[in-house]
């Protein structure tokens, strides 16, 4: 049997549970929170006097923390490229019979956290500290180029992309939140951590169905989550770019931003390298081929040598300037 159709057999098998994985890691949309509960009131007397006082809270915030946001934002509003995405990976139908568990798992999955762009764009808007149309033009750009995560449509590589995103989206919304409690904006604070629990939530169901696939598939599984580590994770927004810019431009200077305030840094992504390593115990795992072993004995070294090079990342120490956040405005 090919090992695609193999990949095929086993999301056969693991979809068998799709409805316990919805019960357990998804909330029913009458239970879970809506962007509504954290913003002003647009239908009670007091909204105005509530976006004022938004909107002079926000104005303590410095310019890289917006810079972060915005690009946070702005990464949670092209979910439309990565539903399209995981729609297209081998296993997933959406089609016959109204599609498939995974087709099932992908749209809830996608209807959760369509409500992150949702609350983080009406409250970057209410906060008058950014330019919302170049947002608006970088979002658009954004979904327009599409991304490549290096994935294909293996699922295997596609859980493995999934289980790490997931948690280093929860870092950074995490620190973010951190940051907006510590300059006294304890309403986005709240806002960011409730987003982070979605992450969180989320990175532990695509980390147990990769433990499932270990179970079953264990060799093609390493070889898979190697592949993964050997080319590094690129994040989703990797093709961000400013309007009127050439595609991909602005990510590295977002990027920087982000490790400047200390949101997300090198250190954390070979931090959350190890924690899958530890999660999946890929030092125990039995039964590998050769070619297998020879994969696993590439990933246990790889945190240490990631770390060193980590290390002598130099970070510039001046914020580029965004067309998305105008410093005249703070």
């Amino acid at each position: 049997m090919s090992i695609k159709n193999i990949r095929l057999e086993v999301m056969q098998f693991l979809e068998k549970n799709v409805d316990s994985f919805v019960e357990q890691y998804l909330i029913p949309v009458e239970k879970i929170w809506q962007p509504s509960d954290f913003l002003p009131n647009s239908e009670g007397e007091n909204f105005f006097e509530e976006v004022k006082e938004l909107r002079e809270i926000a104005k303590e915030l410095p310019y890289d923390f917006w810079v972060t946001l915005v690009g946070d934002t702005i990464t949670e509003e092209a979910l439309p490229t990565y539903e399209s995405w995981l729609m297209d990976v081998e296993g997933v139908n959406q089609v016959e019979n109204g599609g498939n568990g995974w087709s099932k798992w992908i749209r809830q999955w996608t209807g959760e956290e369509n409500r992150h762009g949702d609350l983080l764009n009406k409250y970057l808007y209410l906060s008058g500290r950014v330019n919302m149309r170049e947002i608006e033009m970088t979002t658009q750009h954004l979904i327009n180029d599409g991304f490549d995560i290096g994935t294909g449509s293996d699922p295997y590589k596609n859980f493995v992309y999934t289980s790490f995103q997931e948690l280093a989206t929860y870092v950074s919304h995490n620190r973010v939140a951190q940051i907006a409690k510590k300059f006294g904006d304890n309403k986005l604070s709240k806002m960011c951590k409730m987003i982070a629990g979605d992450e969180m939530r989320h990175h532990h169901a695509y980390s147990e169905f990769v433990t499932r696939i270990f179970a079953v598939d264990p060799s093609e599984m390493m070889l898979a989550f190697q592949y993964m580590m050997k080319q590094k994770i690129v994040m989703p927004a990797h093709f961000l770019r400013e309007s009127g810019q050439k595609i991909s431009t602005a990510f590295e200077q977002f990027s920087d931003s982000a490790q400047r305030i200390g949101v997300y840094t090198a250190n954390d992504y070979v931090e959350i390298m190890q924690k899958l390593m530890d999660k999946w115990e890929i030092d125990k795992i039995s039964n590998l081929t050769d070619e297998a072993e020879k994969a696993r004995d590439y990933l246990m070294k790889l945190p240490a040598r990631m770390a060193r090079i980590s290390e002598r990342i130099v970070i510039p120490q001046e914020s580029h300037i965004f067309k998305w956040v105008e410093p005249a405005r703070l």
